[in-house]
């Protein structure tokens, strides 16, 4: 187990070739990378004028390895490409998507309760681990929770949080913050004077559990308010209840969460903080289709930067 993470810390990035895109944003884009042994990673890349999001994304991921709901980074490294110019990391590859492309899957309607209370467990643990360290991730949202292969034998998936540009560390002043994606952000979280407290995630994570129940956001003034159009269990609607209550200090801990009925009964026991996940091989059919993009992208010299020693306490 520790090879694997060796291997994992110690990426040779000139070995990685280029093969798709897998999303695009408005702070950047996210390619898939393949390297001579043919593990996969993803390459999250912004513009410069990114640099500092890009860097707190990448310190987080540090700061939290080996934890199993919190992706990996897979280089100790940031890196600054010259020609053209961008920042970039590379991070584990989620070969099971994004919890957003699976509720789509639904097409407006409700998952299984069984699988949005374990998807809302997975959640709360990583949401846990960051309040307990005096994190907020603000922007919690479907498309920011990431899907890889179960290692719980007869589960389908597990879940990871990412996307930590927009999250606050300790010690930061709220106002210094950009808000997160607005349908997901509680009223406390808008206007000059905002308030980023763990509250914010926890309210973050009512509205993805309604999303799962097949409920839609609707504008109502300068925040939103949630539609739910299917019932569900007191036992659901409870925990939503604790989650989304417009009083910021009325609203449960991540800690209380974990301990309610809805997703207690399914609870994972989370694996030593030395487990980490293996990389799937890519289909021979993709590997000898390697775009040729990556080559242009390459151009020019890159410079890393390594984190401070005192950044990699946990």
């Amino acid at each position: 187990m520790f090879r694997d993470r060796e291997v994992m810390m110690n990426v040779d990035e000139s070995s990685l070739k280029f093969v798709s895109v897998l999303g695009r944003g408005g702070y950047g884009s996210v390619s898939l990378m393949m390297d001579s042994n043919f593990r996969l990673y993803a390459e999250k890349s912004s513009p410069l004028s990114h640099l500092k999001n890009l860097e707190k994304e990448h310190r987080i991921m540090l700061r939290f390895r080996d934890h199993p709901r919190i992706v990996q980074t897979t280089s100790p490294h940031l890196h600054i490409g010259i020609k053209p110019e961008r920042c970039f990391i590379y991070m584990e590859f989620a070969s099971r998507g994004t919890l957003h492309a699976m509720i789509s899957q639904f097409r407006g309607r409700p998952m299984p309760e069984t699988l949005i209370g374990r998807a809302a467990l997975m959640i709360l643990q990583g949401i846990e681990a960051l309040h307990s360290h005096g994190y907020v991730h603000c922007d919690l949202k479907p498309a920011n929770v990431l899907l890889f292969p179960s290692k719980t034998f007869g589960e389908p998936w597990d879940l990871k949080l990412a996307d930590f540009g927009l999250s606050k560390e300790p010690c930061t002043d709220s106002r210094s913050l950009f808000g997160g994606t607005e349908q997901y952000m509680p009223p406390e979280s808008f206007g000059p004077n905002r308030v980023m407290r763990p509250a914010v995630d926890i309210w973050s994570l009512g509205c993805v559990v309604l999303e799962m129940f097949g409920g839609c956001p609707e504008k109502m003034g300068d925040c939103y308010t949630w539609r739910l159009p299917n019932l569900v269990s007191p036992m659901a609607n409870d925990f939503l209840r604790r989650c989304m209550d417009l009083q910021p200090s009325r609203r449960a801990t991540a800690t209380e969460l974990l301990n309610h009925p809805f997703v207690a009964q399914r609870r994972i026991s989370l694996p030593p903080r030395t487990e980490i996940p293996s990389f799937l091989r890519f289909p021979s059919v993709i590997r000898n289709n390697v775009m040729e993009e990556y080559s242009k992208r390459q151009e020019g010299p890159v410079m890393m930067m390594v984190p401070r020693p005192e950044n990699l306490i946990c």
